[in-house]
This record gives C-alpha cells, sequence and structure tokens, in this order.
C-alpha cells in the first residue's frame, strides 16, 4: 500500500478545519446577529459585529457595479485556488510547513468565495479597537487563514536556501574542533 505524503497528511486536515470553522462562524454569526448588530466582547478592545463586505481586503474595490466587482473576485479567487492547487502539485512531498500553509490559505480562499457566491458579498464579524481608538476593519476568521497562510509561506522562502545554492564555506579547524568536542 502506498504510503500518503506528509503535504497530504498535513494540507487535508489543515484545509477542511480552517474552510469548517470559517463557514460555521459565519453561519452563527448570520443566525444570531442581524445586520450591523455589535457584541461587545471585550470593552473597549473587541465585539463581534455583523457586517458585509462587497470588497476585498479593506473594502478593496467595494464601490465598482456589482456585475464588476462579482467577476473580478470570483475570477481572481478561482485563479487563486487553481494556482495553490498547482503549487501544492509542485512542492516536495515532505515539505509540511508549504502543506500547512497552503491548507490554510485555500480553506480560506475557498471560505470566501462561498460567501459570494452564496451572498453577493463576504460576512465579516471580528472588530478590533486599537489603541487610541482606532478602529481595524472587520474580518472573519478566512481572512485569518490567508494572513497566516501566506506569512508562512514568505517566512519559508525568507528562511530556506535557494534550491542548488552552495553549502555555507566552514572553517576546517571549527569543523574539527565540533568533530572532537573542544573548542578554542
Amino acid at each position: 500500500m502506498a504510503q500518503i505524503p506528509l503535504k497530504v497528511k498535513l494540507f487535508l486536515p489543515v484545509f477542511l478545519v480552517s474552510f469548517a470553522l470559517d463557514q460555521w462562524t459565519k453561519q452563527w454569526i448570520l443566525d444570531r446577529f442581524s445586520y450591523g448588530e455589535l457584541q461587545v466582547v471585550i470593552p473597549g478592545f473587541f465585539n463581534l459585529t455583523h457586517v458585509r463586505n462587497p470588497g476585498g481586503a479593506f473594502s478593496f474595490l467595494a464601490t465598482l457595479p456589482e456585475a464588476l466587482r462579482q467577476g473580478f473576485f470570483l475570477g481572481t479567487g478561482l485563479l487563486a485556488i487553481v494556482l495553490l492547487l498547482v503549487f501544492l502539485r509542485r512542492i516536495d512531498a515532505r515539505d509540511g510547513l508549504a502543506a500547512t500553509a497552503i491548507g490554510g490559505v485555500l480553506g480560506g480562499a475557498i471560505g470566501n468565495l462561498v460567501d459570494r457566491l452564496r451572498h453577493g458579498e463576504v460576512v465579516d464579524f471580528l472588530d478590533f479597537r486599537l489603541i487610541g481608538g482606532y478602529v481595524w476593519p472587520t474580518f472573519n476568521l478566512a481572512d485569518c487563514w490567508i494572513v497566516v497562510g501566506v506569512g508562512l509561506l514568505m517566512l519559508q522562502m525568507i528562511l530556506e536556501p535557494e534550491p542548488g545554492s552552495p553549502e555555507p564555506e566552514r572553517d576546517p579547524a571549527v569543523a574539527s574542533e565540533a568533530r572532537n568536542g573542544t573548542s578554542a
């Protein structure tokens, strides 16, 4: 029997959990909050607020005519999903960090895409107030998964050496001391 690659073992549960939690929390908000309703959770810092975002992050393109906006976000969402699946297929079978990150990004992307198909806009509800009364734009768990996943992919790109790059040169004296357990 063939062994399941590590990337699949990590990608699949992260994808399923991130997508399911996103959809469950949005449905919970829809079932319990009317549009615009706010519930204070931590006074002056965190609220649950039912809002809708017809645009992208920070309401990007929210003022476009609906047909253009929907076409743009559905098209870019589908393109992102295809590119993520291609990327997942191409990564090394043992690349757990990238597989985990892609699972989160894909779970979030599909979660927001489902909202656009069901409601014509995305359901947001996590409402933070920052120092000085600044109100951070309201968001949802799908947005969290996307940001964390992209952050992990960026971190991996920064920390991982490029394929085919030469190993860093080592001082033979230091290597010898390390093998012998001595130091200068």
